[in-house]
C-alpha cells in the first residue's frame, strides 16, 4: 500500500486500519539481500515517507556480518558520504509478528544530485528495466522460493517438532499434505501477512527435505515488484516462524546430505501490445526466446556470483541434487540450468533454475534479465538443447563450483560489465573477497576433530 506523505488524513487512516503502530523500520536492501536501516518513531513517518532519511552509501556493500569493507573507496576515500533514501512506492507495510507492532518502509538510495545510486541492488534492477522499456518490452517475472523449518534451539539445523503430533520430523515427505497440515497454523499466518503486505503468495508444497517447503509467488509485469515480493516474503516467513516457536532458513544447503533451497525464476516478455514475444505458436518458442536463452548461457559463469553469493551456496550446486551443475538448456528438463516449460504456447516462458534461496532477488533478476537482453540485442543462437540427464553430459561447460572462481569470473566478465554498474561490481567483489578471507580463517569442529590427534 502506498501512502501520500503530504496527506496526513491518508496516513492517519492507514494507522487506524493497521495500528496500533509504535515505530517505523526505514530500510534499504544491501548487496547480500539483508535489510539494513533505522528504527524511527511513528511520529516521524512524514520524514521517512518524504525522503528525509539519509544513510551512508557504503551500507549496501558491507559484508554478511555487517562489517565495513577494509579499504573500501565508499568508506574512506569519499569520507563515507550519505545518500538520500527515497521511498520505493511500496508505502508502509504492517509488521505484526513482533512483540510491538511496527511498520516497514522500503527505501532505495540516490546520490546528492538526485540520480540513482546504481550500486543499490534495487536501482541496478531498475536500470535494466529502463533498457527494456527503450526496446518496447516488458518482462513478466515470477519466483519460487524454498525454505526449511527447523528447531530454533540447537546451533545446527535440526528438523522441527510437529505442532500436531508432538514428534520430530524424521523423513522426507515430498508433496505431503499431512506435513502441510502439521504446520497449518504457521502457513495460515504466512498467507495472512502476505496479504497484508500485498505479497501474492500462491501454492505451498512440501518439498524433498525434512521440514522443507516451497511457496510460489504469482507473476508480475513489474520485475521490481516481483523482487520486492521475494524480499518481503523471506522476511515474513522468518518472522512468522519465530512467532510459532520455529526458525525458518533460506540457506542454500542447511543439511549437507539433503536437498538445497532454490529460488527458481520464471519470465516472459511482452511487447507494447501485450503479446508474449516468446510465443510463435510452436512448442519450441520464438527466435527471441532462443536469443534470450543464448544470452543467459553465455553470461551464466560470469553471473553465477549473483545466484550463489555465499560460502554455503556452493554446497547446493552438486550433481543429482535437483540443482544444476552444467551451463545448459532444455525443454521440460529439470536437470538443466535453463528449462523451457511445456504447455500452452501463449504462456511460453523461460525458467532459470540456478539461484539459491539465499541469493538477493534484485541481483538475481537483474542478472537474468540483463543477460537475456544482451542475447536478444546480439541475436545470439543457443547450442542444441540437452535431452535427458544434463549431469551426465561431460562436454557441457560447468557452472563455477567454487566461490572464488565465481568472484573471478564476475570480475573479468564482459557480459557482467554490461549488466552492472562499475561501482556495484567493485563493491560486491570487495565484499565477497573479504567474506572468503573470513571463512578461510575459521577452523571448524569437524576439521578439528579430524586432525587433532591423527596427524
Amino acid at each position: 500500500m502506498s501512502i501520500d506523505a503530504d496527506d496526513p488524513e491518508v496516513f492517519q487512516s492507514w494507522l487506524e486500519q493497521n495500528g496500533p503502530i509504535e515505530s517505523i523500520q526505514a530500510v534499504i536492501c544491501d548487496l547480500n539481500g539483508i535489510m539494513r536501516g533505522k528504527r524511527v518513531p511513528v511520529e516521524q513517518a512524514r520524514k521517512v515517507l518524504g525522503g528525509g532519511i539519509r544513510m551512508p552509501l557504503s551500507i549496501v556493500g558491507v559484508d554478511v556480518w555487517g562489517e565495513d569493507i577494509i579499504g573500501s573507496a565508499q568508506v574512506f576515500a569519499t569520507g563515507d558520504r550519505d545518500g538520500i533514501c527515497g521511498v520505493t512506492g511500496r508505502g508502509a507495510l504492517p509488521v505484526n509478528w513482533t512483540s510491538r507492532p511496527s511498520a516497514l518502509v522500503p527505501l532505495w538510495l540516490f546520490v546528492e544530485n538526485g540520480r540513482p545510486f546504481l550500486a543499490d541492488p534495487r536501482q541496478a534492477l531498475a536500470a535494466i528495466m529502463r533498457e527494456y522499456r527503450e526496446l518496447g518490452l516488458r518482462p513478466v517475472v515470477a519466483t519460487e522460493l524454498e525454505f526449511y523449518l527447523i528447531d530454533p534451539e540447537p546451533d545446527s539445523a535440526v528438523p522441527p517438532i510437529s505442532p500436531y503430533t508432538g514428534k520430530r520430523l524424521d523423513s522426507d515427505a515430498i508433496l505431503s499434505i499431512d506435513e502441510l497440515d502439521d504446520f497449518g497454523e504457521f502457513f495460515s499466518d504466512v498467507y495472512r501477512e502476505c496479504a497484508r503486505q500485498n505479497v501474492p503468495a500462491d501454492a505451498a508444497i512440501a518439498e524433498n527435505g525434512i521440514g522443507q517447503f516451497e511457496i510460489n509467488l504469482l507473476h508480475s509485469d513489474d520485475p521490481l515488484k516481483a523482487a520486492d515480493d521475494a524480499i518481503f516474503f523471506k522476511r515474513i516467513v522468518k518472522g512468522v516462524a519465530r512467532k510459532h516457536g520455529l526458525a525458518a532458513t533460506f540457506m542454500a544447503k542447511p543439511y549437507g546430505t539433503r536437498s538445497g533451497n532454490g529460488m527458481h525464476v520464471h519470465f516472459s516478455l511482452l511487447d507494447e501490445e501485450g503479446n508474449n514475444v516468446f510465443d510463435d505458436g510452436s512448442d519450441e518458442g520464438s527466435a527471441v526466446l532462443k536469443h534470450a536463452v543464448a544470452g543467459l548461457l553465455r553470461g551464466m559463469a560470469e553471473t553465477t556470483l549473483m545466484f550463489a553469493p555465499h560460502f554455503n551456496s556452493y554446497r547446493r550446486l552438486r550433481p543429482d541434487t535437483h540443482a544444476p551443475t552444467s551451463i545448459s538448456w532444455g525443454y521440460e528438463n529439470r536437470t538443466s540450468a535453463i528449462r523451457i516449460p511445456g504447455g500452452n504456447p501463449a504462456a511460453r516462458r523461460i525458467e532459470h533454475r540456478v539461484a539459491g534461496a539465499d541469493a538477493n532477488p534484485y541481483l538475481v533478476i537483474a542478472a537474468i534479465l540483463g543477460a537475456a537482453l544482451v542475447g536478444i540485442r546480439n541475436k545470439w543462437k543457443p547450442p542444441v538443447p540437452v535431452e535427458g540427464r544434463a549431469y551426465a553430459a561431460e562436454k557441457l561447460p560447468k557452472i563455477p563450483a567454487d566461490w572464488g572462481q565465481a568472484v573471478d569470473a564476475f570480475e573479468a566478465g564482459p557480459i557482467a560489465a554490461e549488466i552492472f554498474d562499475p561501482v556495484l561490481r567493485s563493491m560486491l567483489i570487495a565484499c565477497k573477497r573479504q567474506e572468503i578471507a573470513g571463512f578461510a580463517e575459521q577452523v571448524t569442529d569437524y576439521e578439528f576433530s579430524a586432525y587433532l590427534e591423527i596427524v
